[in-house]
């Protein structure tokens, strides 16, 4: 078996593209958080299972997208652990490394697709909803 030679630069390759995708999932998190306030507080004055409904939909793309930041910072710090073992000459834990990240990165843009699905839901809620003859 042949070891590619792995240059410094192709971890740090990554290093923007974690970067946009942190940002992406938090600016998702902090518009979900927002989100579910509003509901919280909406359903305290009106007591409608609607907003049950959908507040327990935007759990589970809260869930998700903490594990997707989680899987990002982990691809991110495998990818410094990936650039070290360059700089100390070991070829193999530098590869097998930044496999792992790309892995854990693949995992995460995973999980965002799914939330990308899931986002859906809320909104076939209201359609639903509007379709009952309910205003909301």
């Amino acid at each position: 078996m042949t070891l590619v030679n792995l240059p410094i630069s192709t971890p740090a390759l990554l290093f923007p593209a974690v970067s946009l995708l942190f940002l992406s999932y938090t600016n998702r998190f902090l518009h979900l958080s927002a989100l579910i306030r509003k509901l919280h507080r909406d359903w305290l004055e009106h007591d409608d299972q609607l907003l049950l409904v959908q507040i327990s939909n935007l759990r589970r793309r809260l869930v998700l997208i903490r594990w997707m930041q989680l899987l990002g910072a982990v691809c991110l710090f495998l990818c410094v652990c990936s650039m070290l073992s360059v700089v100390f000459g070991l070829p193999t834990l530098a590869v097998s490394t930044f496999v792992v990240a790309l892995c854990f990165m693949a995992t995460s843009l995973a999980g965002l697709m799914v939330e990308v699905w899931i986002s859906g839901g809320a909104l076939r809620i209201m359609l639903r909803s509007l379709e009952e003859g309910r205003n909301t």
